[in-house]
């Protein structure tokens, strides 16, 4: 069963195979034929309007042009997790940040005490930005020995990286700066903020601007790639709401009477516009950037000769030795040991979403510094300097992988109880279900005092739910101490009979017969007309003429309302949703997923105390 959430993990799981991949043909390419890959880089590409273009060699258009686009998707995640995810409680940003600003400076510092009194000096930016795109691919290679909360973490802390980089670029490593195109690309942002206060949203317009600040950007002198980030940060993320998908439904039933090239135009929008811009631009772009962006500057930037003599002076020169320890070490010690001050400083107000051991595996796979390092390096230095910047950049991406595979095998090795705490921590959670459950009025199936819930909202005619009881009712088979709660969500825009399936559930729930009914109207939902309810009610032993009062009188639409009203404040717009331990549950409904939700909601409830 194909989700927005997996389609994304595999994507972070393939483009990390991939990226290596580029950057070993870089090195191959390089080591065959180097006079053919530098040559073939620094062909010249312009774009011309009249008298007017630009003209850059390929690499620069991969470096300044195509990473662009990466930062964007970048700044898109990092949005959304601000507008709808961790981040949402704004105190959860301040650890992260802390922790990304201590994990540059402190490799910053390694890197400058290997080169004090040397020229190198100052590439001291070339040892100090995580790799996004690698740092998340390799935590998808540990996904499973590794809680899901960590990628929160690693992602605001690469972001933070990401923003310190792009201003020290600019700052530190941009030519002469031209502030007149400086002063026009802020107001042309300016005015994409206006126009986002005005809520347009038309894609081509932001297109259009954002591309005209890229131009102003480079005619500064400014690396032009932090308009990528700065565009993705402003970019709204928000959950489709259920009255902009009852909208939706609208129009598309108005299509389907009139099949018009007008309604089709009109439908086409109105669905597109019930999802956040957000949601649907990392779509589009995501695939693009991990499969095409990344992987393409790798094989523009990766490509070094190497042979015994040169690596040899490399690891003797404080530049490699500052790049390399100063990821590998510097990298896990900044970000390791501001949690830690902070936790300590704040008496416990803030502390990380995941265990000590986590965060010592964060830091470690925040230690791979490739892509705006390389940036940077490509920038500080040249010729022999620039190919020692490089080999240590490349070591420390396979000394980041081994030091966080070393980090797991500690941590699996810890006793449970230990192992467990190390991965997951004492942080309190974020509740997404805002209505508590209620076992004197919920629906509840399994043990009243289960130390896990699983909340569903869902509807007897939605399918979905129907493919997702049978997952339920292994789910509970095979844990014995979860309980179920079914609360009522009818989506009466495409589902005519879902709200008297509903009610009828409610009537039988009045005779003590909830589960009966609940199982039946889910087993034959082609068949929930008024007939066919009545015929269930006497199927299952109830009081029929009593039912068919309350059915009639609608007696249960108030207890239905209530679920609705509590769906709305939740957040939940669609069936079936699912609530684990109060958490909204993202991904799919299958049982693997609803059981590794549950175990790690079982391994939360051991933890709950002080630690």
């Amino acid at each position: 069963m194909r989700t927005p959430l997996r389609d994304f993990l595999r994507t972070e799981t393939g483009s990390a195979a991939v990226l290596l991949a580029a950057a070993l043909a870089a090195l191959v390419w390089a080591n065959t034929g180097p006079g053919t890959y530098e040559a073939f880089w620094r062909t010249a590409l312009s774009v011309r309007i009249g008298s007017a273009g630009i003209s850059l060699g390929l690499r620069e258009w991969v470096n300044s042009g195509l990473m662009t686009l990466f930062f964007f998707v970048v700044g898109l995640e990092a949005r959304r997790e601000f507008d709808m995810g961790e981040l949402r409680e704004r105190k959860r940003v301040t650890l992260p940040m802390l922790a990304g600003v201590s994990g540059m400076l402190v490799p910053v510092a390694i890197f400058l005490a290997f080169n004090a009194g040397h020229a190198s000096v100052h590439g001291w930016g070339a040892a100090m930005s995580t790799d996004t795109a690698f740092a998340l691919g390799m935590l998808a290679v540990f996904g499973r020995r590794l809680p899901r909360g960590l990628r929160v973490f690693i992602l605001t802390v690469a972001v933070v990286d990401d923003f310190v980089a792009l201003a020290v670029i600019a700052v530190a490593y941009s030519g002469r700066v031209h502030m007149t195109a400086l002063i026009v690309a802020v107001l042309i942002f300016g005015l994409v903020l206006l126009l986002r206060t005005w809520g347009v949203r038309r894609g081509v317009v932001y297109g259009v601007l954002a591309v005209a600040i890229w131009v102003a950007m480079l005619e500064s002198g400014v690396d032009p790639v932090v308009t990528g980030l700065a565009m993705g940060l402003v970019t709204f993320a928000y959950p489709a709401s259920r009255s902009d998908l009852e909208r939706a439904s609208g129009l598309f039933r108005l299509f389907r009477e009139q099949p018009t090239p007008e309604l089709e135009r009109t439908a086409r929008l109105g669905i597109a516009s019930a999802i956040s811009p957000n949601e649907r631009l990392q779509r589009m772009y995501h695939p693009w950037t991990s499969y095409v962006i990344v992987p393409v500057f790798a094989l523009a930037n990766a490509g070094i000769t190497l042979d015994g003599t040169q690596l040899a002076r490399a690891f003797e020169s404080p530049i490699t030795l500052g790049i390399l320890c100063g990821f590998v070490l510097g990298k896990p010690l900044g970000i390791l040991g501001a949690s830690l001050l902070t936790t300590r400083l704040s008496h416990g107000r803030l502390r990380p979403p995941v265990g000590w051991g986590a965060i010592a595996a964060g830091g470690t796979l925040a230690g791979v510094g490739f892509t705006v390092s390389l940036l940077i390096a490509t920038l500080a230095f040249d010729s022999e300097q620039l190919e020692q910047a490089k080999i240590g950049i490349l070591a420390a991406v396979i000394c980041a992988f081994a030091a966080t595979w070393l980090v797991t095998r500690v941590i699996g090795a810890l006793p449970r109880q230990r192992r467990i705490r190390a991965l997951l921590g004492s942080a309190e959670e974020i509740v997404d279900l805002s209505e508590p459950v209620d076992p004197d009025r919920d629906h509840v199936r399994g043990p009243r005092e289960a130390p896990v819930t699983v909340v569903e909202y869902g509807d007897f005619e939605c399918p979905y739910c129907g493919l997702a009881e049978p997952v339920i009712r292994e789910l509970l088979a095979d844990f014995g101490d979860v309980r179920y709660v079914w609360r009522h969500l009818p989506l009466n825009d495409v589902h005519p009979n879902a709200q008297l399936a509903a009610e009828a559930a409610a009537a039988a729930a009045e005779q003590g017969a909830f589960w009966e009914m609940h199982d039946l109207l889910l087993g034959r939902q082609d068949a929930l007309r008024p007939a066919d309810l009545l015929g269930y009610a006497e199927e299952i032993g109830l009081d029929t003429g009593r039912f068919h009062r309350d059915l009639r009188s609608h007696k249960g639409s108030a207890r239905v309302a209530e679920d609705v009203e509590s769906a709305d404040t939740s957040g939940v717009s669609g069936t079936p949703t699912f609530f684990v331990n109060g958490r909204r549950h993202q991904g799919a409904y299958d049982i693997d997923a609803l059981t590794a939700a549950v175990r790690a909601a079982k391994a939360r409830s051991v933890l709950a105390g002080p630690p």
